[in-house]
């Protein structure tokens, strides 16, 4: 298999994934404040939050997509999140109480995975649920290679940052996937959490109704 090139080039990425970055903090403080990062009760819009081989799966509250999560018992209890969003984008934050990240922080690191390697790849600082750390997006073909790999190693240069055991990724991902696969087939959510249909017009009386032609 080939390795894995970086999806975007620095410029691009920031332009592209900076709103998608502060959306995603908001995600993973959500899923926070929810419990789902220790197990979780009802995902959003109809989909319970399951607990398969150690990974939580959970869907979006807004219903745009879901993600996965695990917490590893080392120093500083490392967060992991692995989110997967309808139209196929895909985030990563890592999470640590001990990093001394700042939210906006814009760093350079490298991701090693077992299938392929990132070198060099840009990630923006957050913070959540009293932890620091940073959130970052790859390309489309990503989440295979994450459930292909049995461990994602991330360095700051030669510094190491994390090393983080994947086992059970595998079907962690089919399962996100199947998640995301029953968001799509509901109905969008409104801000009031109230199914609305796409065929209804934001305002119907906008334009003047079609005049049905004449016998």
């Amino acid at each position: 298999m080939p390795t894995p090139q970086r999806l975007i080039k620095f410029a691009g990425f920031f332009v592209v994934a900076w709103p998608r970055a502060i959306m995603w903090a908001a995600v993973c403080a959500s899923a926070s404040a929810a419990g789902l990062l220790t197990g979780g009760s009802a995902g959003a819009r109809d989909y319970m939050s399951r607990d398969v081989g150690g990974w939580i799966v959970a869907a979006n509250e807004d219903g745009t997509g879901c993600f996965l999560t695990r917490i590893y018992k080392h120093t500083g209890d490392t967060t992991l999140l692995f989110g997967l969003d309808l139209d196929g984008t895909n985030h990563l934050s890592v999470l640590n109480a001990n990093w001394s990240i700042k939210p906006k922080d814009r760093l350079r690191l490298n991701f090693r995975l077992s299938k392929g390697s990132y070198p060099d790849h840009f990630a923006i600082g957050m913070a959540s649920d009293g932890k620091q750390g940073f959130v970052t997006s790859f390309e489309a073909k990503f989440p295979s290679y994450f459930a292909a790999s049995k461990v994602l190693d991330i360095f700051r240069g030669d510094v190491p940052v994390e090393r983080l055991n994947l086992d059970g990724s595998g079907a962690a991902v089919a399962e996100l996937r199947t998640c995301v696969e029953a968001q799509r087939a509901k109905p969008a959510v409104s801000a009031d959490g109230k199914a609305h249909s796409e065929a209804i017009p934001r305002d119907p009386f906008a334009l003047a109704p079609a005049k049905k032609p004449k016998k």
